[in-house]
């Protein structure tokens, strides 16, 4: 497997377990949902994957690399790993070019530019590029979050109920958009969803979270 996430155990309070002995893999380029009623666990076990927490027990791997284990612990900004929140969290004072380029710090001005226009012309947003975040639509503002999470090229791109500000008809359209960005740059992906269409509309498999266990899991065809 390319992802493994092994027994993984987390707890805000002493004797809660939020997460429990949670498990699973996932293939390169397989799009999983994590789906769940709210305080089932999703949202934690995202935080758990990106570096964000860390769990009491178990041990996740990329790509053979252990990113933590009960003796190991990789930094978040060392995990090449890309996540999209809720509220997407653009830098309001920053254009979309800008925006983009955020995580590209140690790159140059050259490769910067590059990168940003790949990313613009992925998320069709070419003629946007000075605009600001209050200035795009809530389905536009979600593409720019999606493109600043994939511009450092990570290894597995997270997203937390990426859908739940849109309404039905842009839902639609950003779900399609969204599969078809994760295929064509063949990236690992997990998203946290409580709404069965947004998960049966993207994922290959669905993961059903209940108390911090997944209880089921069902392919997608």
């Amino acid at each position: 497997m390319y992802i493994d996430i092994n027994k993984i155990d987390f707890e805000y309070d002493k004797n809660n377990l939020v997460l429990c002995s949670c498990s699973t893999g996932i293939e390169q380029g397989e799009i999983v949902a994590i789906l769940g009623k709210s305080g089932s666990g999703k949202s934690t076990l995202l935080r758990v994957l990106s570096g964000l927490e860390i769990p009491k027990n178990g041990e996740i791997t990329i790509d053979g690399e252990i990113l933590v284990s009960n003796r190991h612990f990789v930094e978040p900004n060392k995990r090449k790993i890309g996540m999209v929140f809720q509220d997407y969290a653009l830098f309001p004072h920053l254009n979309i070019i800008q925006n983009i380029q955020y995580g590209l710090m140690k790159k140059s001005k050259e490769e910067k530019e590059k990168i940003a226009l790949e990313m613009l012309k992925l998320i069709s947003l070419n003629e946007k590029y000075t605009k600001y975040p209050h200035e795009l639509s809530g389905g536009q503002q979600q593409r720019v979050a999606l493109a600043r999470a994939l511009a450092p090229n990570p290894k597995m791109l997270l997203l937390d109920e990426p859908f739940s500000n849109l309404d039905k008809d842009l839902r639609k359209q950003i779900r399609q958009d969204l599969k078809r960005i994760m295929n064509q740059q063949n990236m690992s992906c997990i998203f946290a969803t409580h709404d069965y269409e947004d998960a049966k509309d993207i994922a290959n498999r669905i993961l059903y979270l209940e108390d911090g266990k997944i209880v089921k899991i069902e392919k997608n065809v």
